[in-house]
């Protein structure tokens, strides 16, 4: 009967703690910051496009480099990860992804049956993949492999050549499997950096998903898509999502349009922000270099955080989830996402500064009482 597995991760759906490092988003954006005077009132409450609104479509096109038909709007970036495993993978055929990865990614293909086979990222290589660590994986029977960059939890971008290089591996291994890229965070980099170009201009079989909830701060829209440009997975997304959810809400749609029409100055406050939260959680990493490591992201409000094996023995590492509680503060641990539970996701784009130097002050105090404690 139980299609989806439990996973603690769904806590942050829940009641928040008073400092929250887990959480993987930046600040919610209010309404009032996207409405600007506009009128809603002559809005139809009716059914939208099954493919997703024409505006909006051209909005998401445009920061892609694809053509608005190449879109497809979906109920946030999930909906569109789903769609894409459930028409490409039929029950028993192999699938390919990376651990540790966004366990609903990973679930997905899990619940629509999928032969999973996963390459392994670790802490230690600073979760790098090579393209040779994909093309282990691959086989005749491949039908889509699911990537991330950035990738959750880590804040690791794949780079263009691997990149690149996996999709003309899949074509001599398995033309017929088609690669998803999930770029939620592609734009949610620091500063003045550059994001990246998207995937999804390297190939037919290359789609991109991604969603207002990383970069734009409007999770509660639940607007995310799906980015193909072969006409026939085109038209079975479509198919798939009016066999789901019909369409998505108009009024998400229209206020997701207000969103990307404001987005330059949305996305630019964002990234200062980000920098600044990277640099202070980079200052407390050195702080505490005794007791912790970590993997330094490129781009995204995340992070991995270790805590030293030659310091914290395996017995100990609950007592340190017990001990931030304590400080009223939460972390990400990273069994949630298949790593080992030394590992910590921090979230640091969500808390104003005042908020993020107290919760990093509490973990400063836990890891010192746990310091006492193992001494």
């Amino acid at each position: 009967m139980r299609r989806f597995p439990q996973n603690d991760i769904i806590s942050l759906v829940g009641e928040a703690p008073r400092y929250d490092l887990a959480e993987s988003i930046g600040p919610d954006l209010r309404l009032a910051e996207i409405l600007d005077g506009t009128t809603l009132g002559d809005l139809p409450l009716a059914y939208g496009s099954a493919q997703g609104d024409s505006h909006l479509r051209r909005l998401i096109a445009d920061r892609h480099g694809v053509a608005p038909d190449d879109v497809v709007v979906t109920v946030g970036g999930m909906h569109a990860v789903f769609l894409i495993a459930f028409v490409l993978c039929d029950r028993g055929e192999e699938a390919v992804t990376v651990s540790p990865t966004f366990p609903l990614a990973r679930n997905a293909l899990d619940a629509v049956g999928a032969r999973v086979r996963t390459v392994p990222a670790s802490f230690a290589r600073g979760y790098q993949l090579d393209a040779a660590d994909v093309v282990r994986e691959l086989s005749e029977q491949t039908r889509l492999v699911s990537l991330t960059s950035p990738q959750n939890p880590s804040g690791v971008a794949l780079s263009p050549k691997v990149v690149a290089d996996v999709v003309a591996l899949m074509e001599e291994r398995c033309p017929e499997a088609y690669l998803l890229i999930d770029e939620t965070y592609r734009e949610a980099v620091y500063g003045n950096d550059a994001p990246a170009p998207s995937a999804v201009g390297l190939g037919e079989r290359v789609i991109s998903s991604g969603s207002l909830s990383k970069c734009h701060g409007a999770p509660g829209l639940r607007v995310g898509w799906a980015i193909t440009r072969d006409p026939a997975l085109r038209r079975e997304l479509i198919a798939g999502k009016f066999n789901t959810v019909v369409t998505c809400s108009p009024l998400d749609e229209r206020l997701a349009r207000n969103v990307l029409e404001r987005q330059e100055g949305i996305i630019d406050e964002r990234r200062r922000r980000l920098a600044d939260g990277l640099a202070r959680t980079e200052r407390w990493v050195r702080a505490n270099d005794a007791f912790v490591e970590w993997v330094r992201p490129d781009a995204g409000a995340i992070c991995c955080v270790r805590l030293k094996p030659s310091v914290v023995d395996d017995a100990t590492v609950g007592r340190f989830y017990e001990e931030i509680a304590r400080e009223g503060v939460r972390v990400a641990n990273g069994t949630w996402f298949g790593d080992e539970a030394r590992v910590f996701r921090l979230g640091f784009g969500l808390l104003p500064a005042s908020d993020l130097e107290a919760a990093l002050d509490g973990l400063t105090r836990a890891l010192a009482r746990l310091s006492g404690a193992t001494s």
